[in-house]
């Protein structure tokens, strides 16, 4: 599923237009980017939690050529799943 398929079924499911609920759909991706960008974790009552976590510097190899190079540190965001969906995707 896409973001053109999730805003497809929102619309079906909700008497909207298609671009309104690709709207909504970008605007809530869109709060999600900004909250993760300022370092905010995103809890979602019965879908989970996005949380940034820092990814420290490390070694890595090449592997075309082997050769040893530097990973710079980075911020990752992660996502746990609520209860609810580990339920429903091993129910």
């Amino acid at each position: 599923m896409n973001n053109t398929d999730l805003a497809e079924k929102i619309a079906g499911d909700n008497g909207l237009s298609k671009a309104d609920a690709r709207k909504l759909v970008d605007a809530v991706f869109a709060a999600i980017a900004d909250a993760a960008a300022a370092g905010e974790e995103i809890a979602l009552n019965g879908f989970g939690k996005f949380k940034v976590k820092d990814a420290p510097a490390r070694e890595g190899r090449n592997p075309s050529t082997g050769a040893t190079i530097q990973i710079a540190a980075a911020k990752k965001l992660g996502f746990t799943p609520a209860k609810a969906i580990k339920d429903k995707l091993n129910g």
